[in-house]
Formats: structure tokens, C-alpha cells, sequence
């Protein structure tokens, strides 16, 4: 019975705090799944665990109810961006070029 069983680990992150959890679930378990067994929603009732976006060792997996865990993967859950870093990275440029623009001799 042991070896239909695998470790896995589910993390999530919020702005505040983090959870790392070690699980032991069924061999054929989905990403999914794990998620909702993780029993996060009730540490973080914020989260969304049926529709969040997750992903494995920081690729994201883009149909996690299809996508079977292996044993040591490290499942992550994550939150919205607040910003889009291009867009950031758009404005710390364009204040640059003011900056510059504004004291030439720098």
C-alpha cells in the first residue's frame, strides 16, 4: 500500500505570511486535487483553491486538473500580480529618460 502513496509539497505565499506543506497523496493524485487537499482555504480564506492559477517548481501548469503529480514535486500556488511588470518597468524607464533629460550632466 506504501507505494501507491507519494510525497509531495504544496506552498503558498501571501503578502504577510507563507505555508510550506509536506503531503502524502495517491499515486495518479492531480495537481488540482493536491491543491484542494492541501487544506489552505481554511489559512488563507482568501484563496480560490478550484480556479487558481498553479504551477510546479515555477512553471505553470496550464490544465492542472489533467496534470499528474510525481512523487517530490513542489506544488505552487499563485496569487494575482498587483501590477504588470512590463508596465512597471515602462515607467522606471520613462523616469529615467525625464531624470536624465532634466540633468543632463549626470
Amino acid at each position: 500500500m506504501a507505494e501507491s502513496m507519494i510525497a509531495i509539497e504544496v506552498v503558498y505565499a501571501s503578502v504577510e505570511r507563507q505555508r510550506l506543506l509536506a503531503l502524502t497523496v495517491a499515486k495518479g493524485t492531480s495537481v488540482r486535487s493536491a491543491v484542494l487537499a492541501s487544506g489552505l482555504s481554511e489559512a488563507f480564506p482568501e484563496l480560490d483553491l478550484a480556479n487558481c492559477p498553479v504551477g510546479i517548481f515555477g512553471k505553470q501548469i496550464n490544465a492542472p486538473e489533467d496534470r499528474v503529480l510525481e512523487a517530490g514535486d513542489r506544488v505552487e500556488i499563485y496569487r494575482p500580480l498587483v501590477a504588470d511588470p512590463k508596465e512597471i518597468r515602462r515607467q522606471r524607464a520613462a523616469r529615467a529618460a525625464e531624470a536624465k533629460r532634466l540633468n543632463p550632466s549626470s
